[in-house]
């Protein structure tokens, strides 16, 4: 008995991406969401990999192209999800985003695709509801979950130094 001819996978598009991000004065997180250009879906910065840079940089420089932000970009992923992009005239092409956190200290008032895109800052709760892909939403959730704890950790340290006593290690 023959064996059905083995299906090709599917091709697989590696992109690297940001999550903006920044405090407000009162401390609150906010991420930074863009609009895609054809669509106008809320999305983050992402892209194929930029030859010459390493991937945190190449996602460092979408995030610069597309959302006129630079600032700290993490070494490493803090996580990824997948959507299917759509391409004129072609068939959808699956991409697998990894995502780096991009802390904000420069927002430009000018940038490449500014004529392009729509910005804006979101509370990480109504990223959640902007954005369509489930994945991304988890990635934000996931996200300010840490920063949350991250700052609870904080905010419990500085009250167990201030109320030590004098000269107490």
């Amino acid at each position: 008995m023959r064996k059905p001819p083995a299906r090709k996978p599917s091709p697989v598009s590696l992109q690297y991406g940001v999550l903006p991000y920044r405090f407000t004065q009162a401390g609150s997180l906010e991420v930074l969401l863009i609009t895609t250009r054809r669509s106008k879906r809320w999305i983050v910065p992402k892209g194929d990999p930029i030859k010459g840079l390493n991937p945190a940089r190449s996602a460092a420089r979408e995030a610069f192209e597309e959302a006129g932000v630079r600032g700290s970009v993490a070494d490493k992923p803090f996580g990824s999800f997948r959507f299917h992009k759509t391409l004129e005239g072609a068939p959808s092409l699956l991409c697998h985003v990894r995502i780096y956190p991009l802390l904000v200290k420069e927002q430009m008032r000018d940038w490449p695709e500014a004529q392009q895109r729509d910005l804006c800052w979101f509370e990480p709760a109504e990223a959640q509801k902007a954005v369509n892909d489930r994945g991304l939403q988890e990635l934000i959730a996931r996200f300010a979950e840490k920063i949350e704890a991250k700052a609870t950790r904080s905010r419990k340290s500085a009250v167990a130094t201030a109320s030590a006593p004098a000269g107490s290690p």
